[in-house]
């Protein structure tokens, strides 16, 4: 009879969910190319475009994970992360602030929120991540939060080269960034204690393991559907034509 394995103690817990850092896009080659000053305007506002279906839709993450949890105090915790990201009326939020970071980088408003840039397999890996939420247990969705473990390092490295190597960008459009460097390790604190708390026989935990994996999994396809379109120039149709001829506004 095969035995069954014991659970990962608090701390081994812990430590196997940081060990997941090192598959953080960080490491992807177009965010190392960013850092290190090699992309063009045209890869850096891509990456800008693209993102924003990203932000726009980590809200209705958010909102799909409070749907599903019972608990009122963990849902008046989690609700300062869409009051993050979408702001208070009349502000914008994260969301405003990466609209400023778009126009810093060269791009039209406009444009931006047409979502006219943003890549197949980008909405593709987005979707998902919301649909997951949508559909696992709020403990689940919420413990795929995690990535943020791991965002702190990448938003001061943006904040460290960026100006260095991009002096066209305007300043003021790096106020996401530094906002977020607050903001990432308290979502994490409160992330981290429900995940602790949440998973704790050996099958639970490794599941867990698995559900941050789905996420890393989301960040580092995003970046290679970047890569492709703008590294490779193998934008989707580029084999037939060089319009931007893939499916937009569908599911708004």
């Amino acid at each position: 009879m095969n035995q069954i394995p014991k659970a990962l103690t608090l701390e081994e817990f812990k430590q196997a969910i940081i060990d997941k850092g090192q598959y953080y896009h960080i490491y992807h080659p177009f965010h190392v190319m960013m850092s290190e000053g090699k992309a063009s305007q045209q890869q850096i506002q891509a990456w800008v475009a693209n993102r924003f279906y990203y932000q726009i839709n980590i809200p209705l993450k958010d909102a799909a994970i409070m749907a599903n949890c019972p608990d009122q105090r963990v849902r008046q915790e989690w609700i300062q992360r869409m009051i993050d990201q979408d702001g208070t009326y009349p502000g914008g939020g994260g969301r405003e602030a990466w609209l400023c970071l778009a126009e810093a980088v060269g791009l039209r408003r406009e444009q931006v929120i047409s979502e006219e840039l943003v890549l197949p397999g980008v909405r593709f890996a987005v979707d998902a991540y919301v649909n997951f939420a949508r559909r696992a247990s709020w403990r689940e969705a919420a413990s795929s939060s995690l990535t943020e473990l791991f965002a702190p390092k990448i938003h001061q490295s943006r904040l460290d080269s960026w100006p260095k190597h991009y002096p066209w960008i305007d300043d003021q459009g790096y106020q996401y960034f530094r906002s977020r460097l607050s903001q990432a390790r308290r979502d994490v604190e409160h992330g981290l204690t429900i995940t602790l708390d949440s998973f704790t026989s050996y099958e639970q935990q490794q599941r867990m393991l698995e559900i941050l994996q789905f996420k890393l999994d989301v960040l580092w396809s995003i970046l290679d559907a970047l890569t492709l379109a703008y590294i490779h120039h193998e934008a989707p149709y580029h084999t037939v034509t060089k319009q931007r001829v893939w499916h937009k506004g569908l599911f708004r």
